[in-house]
């Protein structure tokens, strides 16, 4: 049931596990790392089996853990209890969680979405932070958000940071990659609003007229929305600063914009 034991760190499938936290890795094999046994149970619990799922001998018995290897033989994946010392080679991390599992990535096509079918969806442009977009697909999925939309060069939201910061919802907020002309042209078809952040802008983010569903345009946490992005909003708004801060981080100001619009 538990499948085979493993405490040589020269595993291949331990280095390849391990390889994971490079991002070039991840795309040549569409695998993503997530840690601990509650995103585990997260991906489990969204139809998700794991590919590999590597355990220590402390989890094996956890009725959750029990589910998470269940799901992972049947579909057709391994099961490895592995020592503390792989786990925390694998997460690179002094106090490593106990079950680490490894997922198909899974990107939904841009004309798959359905506007109506939530009241706020989110996009982010060139997003650098893999902290901050973990973040921001958590709150996403707090809200019940339709997608969180990628557009332009982005950061990787399968990265190890990013997974960790959405504590699981990765699993439960659908992911889309765009380049800015599709999205411009997708958006064209937008039925609702698309609302954008602008330190310019006259409108108090409270004050407007959101129309939905909503899209909530971000920009970067450097440069924001560049004027072309901006052009594409049907509504830009400021959140007011009044204090000495000139600006949010990019996750608080995205959360706080999808509550306005929601």
């Amino acid at each position: 049931m538990t499948g085979r034991a493993v405490t040589s760190l020269s595993n291949p499938t331990v280095k390849a596990v391990r390889a994971l936290h490079l991002r070039k890795d991840r795309d040549a094999t569409g695998l993503f790392v997530a840690e601990g046994l509650k995103t585990v149970t997260e991906g489990v619990e969204t139809g998700r089996a794991p590919r590999i799922l590597l355990h220590g001998a402390e989890a094996g018995d956890h009725p959750l853990m029990i589910k998470a290897i269940e799901a992972t033989l049947a579909g057709r994946g391994e099961v490895i209890e592995v020592t503390p010392e792989i786990l925390a080679k694998v997460s690179r991390r002094d106090n490593p969680q106990a079950v680490v599992g490894v997922f198909a990535q899974v990107f939904t096509p841009l004309g798959a979405l359905e506007p109506q079918a939530a009241a706020c969806w989110v996009a982010l442009h060139r997003v650098r932070d893999p902290g901050n977009l973990g973040t921001i697909v958590r709150t996403a999925d707090a809200a019940g958000c339709g997608a969180v939309i990628l557009v332009g060069e982005c950061c990787d939201p399968y990265s190890v940071e990013a997974v960790r910061a959405t504590m699981g919802s990765i699993f439960a907020v659908p992911l889309v990659k765009a380049s800015e002309a599709e999205f411009a042209a997708w958006r064209n078809d937008w039925p609702g609003c698309v609302v954008g952040t602008l330190l310019s802008a006259e409108a108090d983010h409270r004050q407007a007229a959101y129309v939905r569903p909503t899209l909530v345009l971000m920009g970067n946490e450097q440069q924001g929305l560049p004027a072309d992005m901006a052009a594409l909003c049907d509504v830009n708004v400021k959140i007011p600063m009044r204090g000495r801060a000139d600006s949010l981080n990019l996750a608080v100001a995205t959360g706080i914009m999808i509550y306005a619009a929601t």
